[in-house]
């Protein structure tokens, strides 16, 4: 494993960043991002593209051409073959992500685990695809996994119905373990979550005996999260897996204390930003400390959490390839943070969402609501692609 001397690394560096765009596409994302800044066209842009896309109006070409071609690699994981090589290119990995959710149909959940298993068996071999991942709920039926967590009683249908779920979870995870591909298992509603949790803890103490292989989720704007990742790692101690943990800062945030505020419990998320900041550093500093028993993918679009995680590593002399330490964000979305990251020698991955352009529009949706939501987040791309146009002359 390679090990560098400790640098700062300038976050701001475009030319790294930007390498492997061309003027064109720079220019692309410029707009895109431009539009994407307007928060009254981002809110009715959803329904109007919506009704659009139901009443069967033309409009996929353009979209496709636009907002899809920035966040997704593609419809099918073939198409994703350009931009999993323009990632590489940059000595960034591709984590295939089959974005369709909100699926009812049993048919649909055993073609999505079909599908999962795919993108492992393309990742199999292939360097470039370091890390697949999945969600529950594109396997399982959202209000079946309500039902346990709120610990109703199931019918003895329902009870078949989540056998079924759990089948297919094991399949997908046999198969990263068979292939020795790692899988991340996502994180959702808190209200499913503990059902996430305990099937995450059963893969990962089935299938992290002598390797990484299972990953899963946590959200530190949760206030409860952290706490949680010290007791997994207590369990894996004891157990003797290797901990999985993807750690972000969450996803769900409005939804949640929404629901909370209506049901009359009390919120689940942390009192503030400073709050969720602070436990996701600590998780990286808790993640470090025990690198031989934790391997970890650091979720973020945040640049101090990144330079955290890079000085930390620095600190212990863990080598920035250690196979055990990851970074990872969202295609379209900081490369400042990606590129400038490889180029220092760690491993970074980029997800990489595709699927039909209809079934993948509520992600989209959700990107651009989260660059408008998120403070700075779209003012600080177009900062850095028109720092990057001006050093171009372009």
């Amino acid at each position: 494993m390679e090990t560098h001397p400790a640098r700062k690394i300038n976050f701001d560096n475009t030319e790294i960043a930007f390498r492997n765009k061309s003027n064109a596409e720079l220019n692309q994302a410029y707009w895109l991002f431009k539009i994407i800044g307007n928060n009254f066209l981002t809110k009715i842009g959803p329904p109007i593209t919506n009704f659009m896309l139901n009443i069967g109006f033309p409009i996929k070409g353009a979209i496709k051409a636009t907002i899809f071609k920035q966040f997704c690699g593609g419809e099918t994981i073939q198409d994703c073959e350009h931009t999993i090589e323009q990632l590489h290119l940059g000595k960034v990995g591709t984590i295939l992500d089959y974005s369709v959710e909100g699926e009812e149909e049993e048919e649909v959940f055993d073609f999505t685990c079909e599908e999962i298993i795919r993108t492992i068996l393309r990742a199999d071999g292939d360097p470039r695809i370091p890390i697949t991942v999945f969600k529950v709920t594109g396997i399982g039926r959202f209000a079946l996994l309500e039902k346990l967590d709120a610990k109703q009683t199931l019918t003895a249908d329902e009870t078949t119905e989540f056998d079924r779920v759990r089948k297919r979870c094991e399949k997908i995870c046999q198969t990263a373990f068979d292939k020795q591909v790692p899988v991340m298992i996502d994180a959702e509603e808190t209200w499913i979550q503990d059902t996430i949790d305990m099937l995450a803890l059963e893969m990962m103490t089935k299938f992290n005996q002598q390797k990484l292989i299972v990953y899963n989720t946590y959200q530190m704007y949760r206030h409860d999260k952290l706490a949680d990742l010290q007791a997994d790692y207590l369990i894996a101690k004891e157990t003797g897996f290797i901990l999985g943990v993807k750690m972000v800062r969450g996803a769900y945030m409005e939804k949640e204390r929404k629901r909370a505020a209506e049901m009359g419990y009390p919120s689940p998320i942390q009192p503030d930003k400073a709050s969720t900041d602070h436990d996701y550093d600590e998780s990286l500093r808790f993640c470090v400390a025990h690198i031989d028993q934790i391997g970890f993918v650091c979720g973020t679009h945040n640049e101090e959490s990144s330079r955290l995680l890079t000085e930390l590593m620095d600190e212990k002399q863990i080598p920035h390839n250690h196979p055990h330490a990851f970074f990872a964000q969202l295609l379209g979305m900081s490369d400042n943070l990606s590129f400038n990251l490889s180029d220092a020698g760690y491993n970074v991955a980029k997800y990489v969402p595709y699927g039909p352009i209809k079934a993948v529009m509520p992600y989209l949706f959700r990107r651009a609501q989260e660059n408008t939501s998120v403070a700075g987040q779209t003012g600080r791309e177009l900062g850095l692609i028109s720092k990057e146009k001006a050093r171009r002359r372009i």
